[in-house]
Parts: C-alpha cells; sequence; structure tokens
C-alpha cells in the first residue's frame, strides 16, 4: 500500500489537536482553546490534518471504533438483510440490539457514532476559524490556498454530518461561528441538510480537479460532485443528481477496471476510488491509523487472522447471487426456493462443495465459503474459521480481509486483524449504479440500462475461484440484461445490482430505507433467514426504526437543549 504524506501526518495531526476528546460539546472547541498556539499556516495546516483523521472513524486507540467504521457495517449493513453481527449472542449484545431493531438510547453503539463523527464536525470547524484568524492578518497563507482548504473542511464537515444525518437524522447543527455557549445549547430540531448541501456546493465549487499534492486521501471537484449528487439522490433530486454523476463518470471504463483492485491492499489506490478513507500501520507498528473500524470482522479460530468473527454475510445475501440459465439475477426471490446454505446441515468431513451452482462471480469475492480458495488461507474449510454457525450462519467476508503475504508490512504486529486496508466511502461503480438509478426515475430506460451493463461486464471479467483441485468452485455466470421491458422492471435491476456490486460496504440499510421499502424487505428477510438461524425470525420493523435514538448522555450533558424525536 502507498504511504502517502497524509496518512503519515494524520498521527501528528491528532496529536496537535489532543486538547479536545471525544465527548461532543464537553469540552470547548479546540479553536478556543489554541488559537494562540496554531493561529498560523502550520497550524492550520495541521488542525485541517486532524479533521481529516476523523475519516477513520477513530479519535484514538485502535478498539471499540466499530460502531463509527467509514464502512458503517454496523449500521449500514448488520442492520439490513446483507450482514450478521455474527461471533455469538453473548459477544457485543448491545449490537443486537441494532441488529434486531431494538436499540435503546443507552446503546454504546450509537455514542460512539455520536461522538466520534461530532468530533469531526468540530476539527472542521475549529479549522475554518482558524483559517478566518489567519486570513484576518498578518496572512501567512495565500489566498489561493485558504480557499481550498475551506473547501477541503467544508467537505468533510458534509461528510461527517452526513454519516450523522443518515443514522440519528434530528441533529443539532454546529458551524465554526458559535460560541460554546450557543453550540452547548443548540437543540436538534433543525434539518442539517441544507447545510450539507451549502458546504458540498462550495466544494465542487473550490476543490481542485486533482489531489492536492497527489495526497491520495485528500478531497477533490469529483468526489464533492459524486458526493453531492449522491445527497440530491437521497432527496429524490434526480435531475440535479445526474449531471454531477455524469461529470464524474466521464472519460471512464468502469468495465475495464478489475473490480477486486478495490479490496486488496496493494491495488488500492487506483482509478476506481472517488472518496476513500485512507489507513495505514504506522511505523512503530500501532494500528491507530489503520482500519480499526472493520477489526471485529478478522476471521476466527484456526484461520490465519485468529480474531475475532464478527460480520458474517447472512444467508439471503449469498443466495442473490444465484443467476439462472441466461446468467441474471432471481429478481423476485425465488433464487430463496433452493436456497444454497453451504455446510450449515452438515458441517462433517462427508460436506461437499457443489461447483455446479450457478452464481455470479461477485460472491466469491464478497463472502468466503467452505471448499472455495479464500485469498492466499487455503480452502475455506467451514466452522473452523466461524464462532457459532447456528448463530451468524456458515459464511464469512472477504471485502475487509488482507493476505497472509500482506501480513507484514500492513497489519499491526501480533495482530492481523488490524491492517491498513482503505475503505472506500464512494466507488466508480457506485456513482454508475446511483446514475442508473436517477436515468430509471427520470424515464430514461435504455440509459439505465448501459449503466447497469456496465457494471454487470465488468463483472464477467473477473476470474473464477478455485477449489483445492484447481476446479471451478462454481458454474459462474454473468450476462447483461438484454432490455428493460418497464420502468419497474427497471428500478428492481438496479436496486438488485447495488446490491450485488456493493454488499459489505455500507449502503444497503440506508438504501431501503431512502426506497421507502425497509419494512418490506427485513420483515420478508425475516421469514426467509429465520428459518435456518432462529436468531433472526420474527423480526419487526416499523419507520420509527429507519434511524436510531439519540444518545442518552449526549441529551444529559446538552441540559435539554437535545430531546428525542
Amino acid at each position: 500500500m502507498k504511504h502517502n504524506k497524509l496518512i503519515i501526518l494524520l498521527s501528528a495531526g491528532m496529536l496537535f489537536i489532543s486538547s479536545c476528546g471525544k465527548e461532543f460539546l464537553q469540552k470547548l472547541p479546540q479553536g478556543q482553546l489554541s488559537e494562540p498556539q496554531v493561529g498560523n499556516k502550520d497550524g492550520v495546516e495541521a488542525a485541517l490534518i486532524g479533521a481529516y483523521s476523523i475519516l477513520n472513524g477513530n479519535v484514538n486507540g485502535t478498539w471499540g471504533n466499530y460502531a463509527s467504521a467509514p464502512s458503517q457495517w454496523v449500521f449500514g449493513e448488520m442492520a439490513s438483510d446483507n450482514a450478521h453481527k455474527g461471533s455469538e449472542l453473548t459477544d457485543q449484545t448491545p449490537m443486537n440490539m441494532i441488529e434486531t431493531y431494538n436499540a435503546i438510547s443507552t446503546n454504546d453503539n450509537l455514542s460512539t457514532q455520536w461522538q466520534v463523527y461530532f468530533e469531526g464536525v468540530l476539527r472542521c470547524n475549529n479549522t475554518l476559524k482558524l483559517l478566518a484568524a489567519d486570513q484576518e492578518g498578518p496572512m501567512e497563507i495565500t489566498a489561493e490556498r485558504a480557499t481550498e482548504i475551506q473547501a477541503e473542511a467544508r467537505m468533510l464537515r458534509a461528510h461527517y454530518y452526513f454519516y450523522l444525518w443518515r443514522v440519528f437524522r434530528h441533529l443539532p447543527v454546529i458551524t465554526e461561528t458559535m460560541t460554546t455557549e450557543e453550540a452547548r445549547t443548540t437543540p436538534n430540531d433543525q434539518d442539517v441538510t441544507p447545510l450539507i448541501e451549502e458546504d458540498l456546493k462550495f466544494a465542487v465549487a473550490n476543490l481542485p480537479e486533482n489531489k492536492i499534492n497527489n495526497e491520495a486521501g485528500r478531497m477533490d471537484k469529483n468526489a464533492a460532485r459524486a458526493y453531492l449528487g449522491k445527497l440530491y439522490l437521497y432527496q429524490q433530486k434526480y435531475a440535479e443528481a445526474l449531471p454531477l454523476f455524469k461529470q464524474v463518470m466521464a472519460g471512464k471504463d468502469l468495465v475495464s477496471m478489475p473490480f477486486w483492485n478495490n479490496f486488496d491492499v496493494t491495488t488500492e489506490d487506483g482509478p476506481e476510488v472517488v472518496m476513500v478513507s485512507k489507513h495505514a500501520i504506522n511505523s512503530n507498528g500501532s494500528g491507530d491509523n489503520a482500519n480499526v473500524g472493520d477489526m471485529l470482522s478478522g476471521l476466527y479460530g484456526s484461520s490465519p487472522v485468529g480474531c475475532c468473527g464478527f460480520y458474517q454475510p447472512s444467508i439471503d445475501l449469498v443466495n442473490a447471487y444465484q443467476v439462472n440459465a441466461n446468467g441474471l439475477p432471481y429478481l423476485d426471490k425465488s433464487y430463496r426456493d433452493d436456497p444454497y446454505l453451504s455446510d450449515l446441515k452438515n458441517p462433517t468431513e462427508s460436506y461437499k462443495l457443489d461447483v455446479s451452482l450457478r452464481v455470479d462471480p461477485r460472491l466469491d469475492y464478497t463472502v468466503g465459503r467452505r471448499g472455495v480458495m479464500y485469498l492466499d488461507y487455503g480452502v475455506m474449510p467451514g466452522n473452523g474459521w466461524i464462532r457459532d454457525a447456528a448463530y451468524g450462519g456458515p459464511f464469512v467476508g472477504i471485502k475487509t480481509m488482507i493476505p497472509q503475504s500482506q501480513f507484514a508490512t500492513n497489519a499491526a504486529p501480533g495482530a492481523n486483524y488490524v491492517t491498513g486496508l482503505d475503505v472506500n466511502i464512494i466507488r466508480l461503480a457506485d456513482v454508475w449504479l446511483m446514475a442508473a438509478e436517477c436515468e430509471v426515475e427520470l424515464g430514461n430506460l435504455p440509459g439505465a440500462l448501459k449503466l447497469v451493463n456496465d457494471v454487470r461486464n465488468r463483472a464477467a471479467n473477473i476470474p473464477p475461484k478455485k477449489t483445492a483441485s484447481g476446479a471451478n468452485a462454481a458454474a459462474y455466470s454473468v450476462e447483461p440484461y438484454p432490455a428493460f421491458t418497464s420502468q419497474e422492471q427497471a428500478r428492481q435491476a438496479v436496486r438488485f445490482e447495488r446490491r450485488l456490486e456493493l454488499a459489505l460496504e455500507g449502503h444497503r440499510f440506508f438504501d431501503l430505507v431512502r426506497w421507502g421499502i425497509a419494512k418490506e424487505t427485513i420483515e420478508s428477510y425475516s421469514s426467509f433467514e429465520g428459518d435456518y438461524l432462529s436468531a433472526y425470525k420474527g423480526l419487526t420493523f416499523s419507520a420509527a426504526n429507519e434511524y436510531w435514538p439519540i444518545p442518552q448522555v449526549e441529551i444529559d450533558r446538552s441540559d435539554g437543549a437535545l430531546t428525542q424525536k
């Protein structure tokens, strides 16, 4: 992995602004604490790096950042039909409440998400405040660089607020112009999306086309365009979103970009990256700047990773990759009629992999299953890598793992589950499918068809995974749609393709909510999944489950300014 300057500076940036801890509004904003010491060019740049450092969902340390992971696996995947908490029932029990839609305001996953990303908001505000002081004179930062810094900080603030908004919806709107007391007593009765939109528009107008100093983790104009388009998509402003997506896609050939490069620690700075959380193992072996949010998804037991057995793909997700004789998915969910269960009902040595199973090849680059080669670890053996298959199912994830050959340089010493693997917050295939969604809703079915088929044609280029004998592990097939016969069919195809392409990347739950189909999807999934894993039987979902309660500790700290909606 490339250790660019931005990553190297993250630790320094975090130390530089260590005066501000995780507790939201408990301490003074950083600018008011440190302005005399850092009100200069180096201080402003360091404050900006400190704002960037929250992209990896971590303020300090390694353990405990799961709910604030940039992948958003806890809220975006575990709460959907794509993934289970995994591990065993009695481990990390507050996550069980997230997964089964029973979370209350004292759940520590909620306070982690709130505190980390409001820390990000505060660091952005502090950067903007210090920058304004510099520009008032004597000015050390050029006007051109000052505009870039403002755009970077506002882009980051938009991202942190967007993550908070999707989870909590009702937020206090805190800007750099507010005093400490104003911030502390701001109620959560405003819509934060206008601020997010203003920040992203400013970023689109003022960020450069190329990464500043060629640092891969920096914000740039395309990242801002994609993010603003994403916000508009969530608001169903398809006509406003589509031109932004088209600008991001212009001149790019998704079909030629290898799918797996997005999840390979040696190729992750590739052309498909739009916005990314950069991760690295520090030179002293520390994992503070690593991918600490996904560390629990490390494989369990006899696997080369040895910990921790969480974040397991659902049976329903695995079977969604089944295809018909024409290489097309079962949009009507008839894949459930004869589901593939791996060795769930036969975990003995007599189990044999069914290599005749017709599946999309993306399955085996998303999910580890018994009998199939897994990275360079060898054949996935089944229960030996799983803590409790009867609870979490017989499958494990792949997208968060790195090869054994990379442990020495891209994993923390003695902790192979803490890696330097980046997390894509937005990648081109996501943009392709968001654009396809806009085309469907605007009535351009041929345009949507081409975009969806670009994604599928790229998937057809994926090399087949193998068994121990070297045979193909399945009857792999993925073909383009010949046509969309109606808007509804096109809509289903685009939504299904997002699931297949972006599975376990943090999008699924939020997609279901914005499409207005969360209740029917989750309850149908529960009926199917619960027949095989009893922990998922009888789940119920209501409109109140579309977002989570404000953490009680934050309500208490605000002296009643924050209220539960």
